[in-house]
């Protein structure tokens, strides 16, 4: 098979992550981690790199989880704090907040595009009769695909809020994506998962999806030997790089 191809003989759903797939928000996220990180690590550690850091320990976790997992790579181990800990406090919740809040005031700032070729390829898999879903491990993942004004082109919105509601694990865990299929009534087989990050190609391998595919905008010959090491099926710099082929056929169990 052509590895530029979703093939709906096979593939009847594809599950697009948000975050650097749907919307051109990846690059926000960092941004506002490197902002808040930046300033907690002054005179503790060596500043937040976005290659180094969040590509590694944040990109595709929820929020806390990326505090976490980050300053765990540095060896720095602070109280979880809670829910309505000052933002900035030096906590996980504080620095999760604080996160929160600085991407937020540049998402009402600044809005958010989506990305034309993500565009381009959903009105052809609907035109050809597959189910869409978008899937978000932030609390904001709804609030992103709407200002995008993409939410029409979606059977569904799984985000962080689903998450937190139902206690589902966060990436590289692959419930997100399972309870998307789940409410598309079809099997994980039966789907195929678009993700940037690397816990979301992971999450995608473990979930039994029959397509993972990983998509490095910034062309990076490590990053996609990485996506494809981590379980990506085929890795392209664009979707506008995939072809379509066939229609989908109904499908029973």
């Amino acid at each position: 098979m052509d590895e530029t191809v979703i093939d709906l003989a096979s593939i009847s759903a594809v599950v697009f992550d948000t975050d650097g797939v749907v919307t051109d928000t990846a690059r926000g996220h960092a941004a506002a981690w490197k902002h808040v990180f930046d300033a907690f690590l002054r005179g503790r550690s060596a500043p937040f790199d976005i290659q180094a850091d969040y590509l590694r320990h944040v990109d595709g976790r929820p929020r806390l989880d990326g505090v976490r997992t980050f300053l765990a790579s540095r060896g720095i181990t602070l109280p979880e704090g809670a829910p309505d800990d000052e933002p900035g406090a030096p906590t996980v919740h504080g620095l999760g907040l604080a996160k929160d809040r600085h991407f937020l005031a540049q998402v009402d700032k600044y809005g958010v595009a989506a990305f034309p070729s993500t565009v381009a390829l959903l009105h052809e898999l609907r035109h050809r009769g597959a189910r869409t879903a978008a899937v978000s491990a932030s609390l904001h993942g709804r609030k992103l695909v709407s200002s995008a004004g993409v939410t029409h082109l979606f059977d569904l919105v799984v985000d962080g809020s689903d998450a937190a509601l139902m206690n589902l694990p966060g990436k590289p865990d692959p419930a997100l994506f399972l309870e998307a299929v789940r409410r598309l009534a079809l099997p994980a087989s039966r789907a195929a998962v678009v993700e940037a990050a690397l816990p979301g190609i992971e999450a995608g391998k473990k979930g039994g999806f029959g397509q993972v595919i990983a998509v490095d905008r910034d062309g990076d010959s490590a990053v996609l030997r990485e996506l494809g090491e981590h379980g990506a099926d085929l890795v392209v710099t664009d979707l506008g790089e995939l072809t379509v082929r066939g229609r989908v056929l109904p499908w029973t169990t």
